[in-house]
């Protein structure tokens, strides 16, 4: 059988995704974690409110983590093969997936991102994912804070010990027995009548909070930041 139909065999795939949840596993119990500035979202769950959690693609391999042990959250995850497989890693840690992304299968995937948030119960989009630009936020989480009336929290983590990869969301993938935190941004709030122009004034806010929350994690354990794809700005003929 060719190697690529090998990897593609469905016994492989599931085997490498359990050693994948192991591997985060073992990450979060030999390390030695801080949390900054989660005070208010555990105070809206107690309360039972919904929010979104936003979390740049290159900070996700820690993600079952990041969020409240024993809460639900549902991950926006691309139908795409890589992001079928996050979907299965992340399955091991009993956190729900809604299949789709912000561009692609847009339509079923703002159905189920509403229902969700409408149950109470939250979501989890990477808002540069699935294929960037690293760490810039594209508008579709805009829309969907915008019409479910909820507030969208920035979320990271980052390692003192670790590998950052070369690929297009210099992905970290953070070792054993390492000091590490996570770290919550301030809320953003989009107004329910917000325009074009609104809309794109807080697609800025949270890429510039995201990014600032993902430096200071870098920073706090003594990582050297990770910088933003830049800007990529159309030229116009004259």
């Amino acid at each position: 059988m060719p190697l690529k139909a090998i990897l593609k065999s469905d016994t492989v795939q599931k085997v490498a995704c359990c050693l994948g949840a192991q591997y985060i596993r073992l990450v979060h119990a030999t390390g030695s974690w801080q949390v900054v500035g989660d005070e208010t979202i555990r105070k809206l769950r107690r309360e039972g409110q919904p929010f979104i959690v936003s979390i740049w693609h290159g900070r996700i391999l820690m993600m079952p983590y990041t969020w409240l042990r024993g809460e639900q959250i549902h991950m926006l995850i691309s139908q795409h093969r890589d992001g079928q497989l996050i979907a299965k890693v992340i399955s091991y840690f009993g956190i729900d997936t809604v299949t789709g992304s912000t561009s692609k299968g847009g339509a079923s995937a703002l159905r189920g991102m509403l229902k969700t948030l409408k149950r109470g119960e939250c979501v989890g989009i990477t808002p540069d994912g699935p294929r960037g630009p690293r760490m810039r936020a594209s508008d579709g989480i805009i829309s969907v804070a915008r019409m479910a009336g909820v507030p969208i929290f920035p979320a990271t983590y980052s390692v003192a010990r670790g590998r950052v990869l070369g690929s297009w969301d210099r992905f970290l993938v953070a070792a054993p027995f390492s000091r590490g935190v996570f770290v919550w941004g301030e809320p953003l709030h989009v107004d329910r009548n917000a325009n074009a122009d609104a809309m794109e004034a807080a697609r800025i806010e949270l890429e510039e909070r995201m990014n600032a929350i993902t430096r200071d994690a870098d920073e706090r354990v003594g990582r050297t930041p990770v910088t933003a794809a830049p800007v990529v700005t159309e030229v116009s003929s004259a």
